[in-house]
């Protein structure tokens, strides 16, 4: 199940962050909910929210030892609790559709723009941020409910 989710979550990431390379990039944005949520071509030298920004190679050696990390303990471990092996696959798959951009391009595409007019800007993300936030917070819940299911 884990590697099928790995693959299904680079799968996604891929083929949308192509599409956003294709359609958006030059200022092509597209409005989805006028002053509220559109798909605007971002490129991100650096992780969440642009920090660490122009530290490639510091942020690909981080990902790898988080990545090797969480594959460790999934194999070793074999956690029974579905939850979280779904959590933990999430995460996997989200760092490493991100680490594959920072290699091979040397920054991440990001295109998933939440607004409020010019008031407020929520950074702009991809699909391998959201897996790895939904991944994040459902490692959280599991830990919290010591879901052994």
């Amino acid at each position: 199940m884990e590697i099928l989710i790995i693959i299904f979550v680079n799968i996604i990431d891929r083929i949308t962050k192509i599409w956003a390379t294709k359609q958006l990039i030059g200022g092509n944005d597209l409005i989805v909910i006028k002053n509220i949520f559109d798909f605007s071509y971002l490129e991100n030298r650096g992780a969440a929210w642009g920090i660490f920004s122009g530290k490639v190679n510091l942020l690909l050696i981080m990902t790898v030892i988080i990545v090797v990390g969480i594959i460790f303990y999934l194999l070793k471990y074999k956690p029974k609790s579905r939850v979280m092996r779904i959590a933990l696959s999430l995460i996997i798959g989200g760092a490493i559709g991100n680490m594959y951009d920072r290699g091979i391009y040397q920054h991440v595409v990001d295109f998933i723009h939440f607004h409020y007019k010019d008031v407020y800007n929520f950074p702009t993300f991809n699909f391998a941020d959201m897996c790895v936030v939904v991944g994040t917070l459902l490692l959280i819940l599991s830990l919290l409910r010591d879901d052994t299911e």
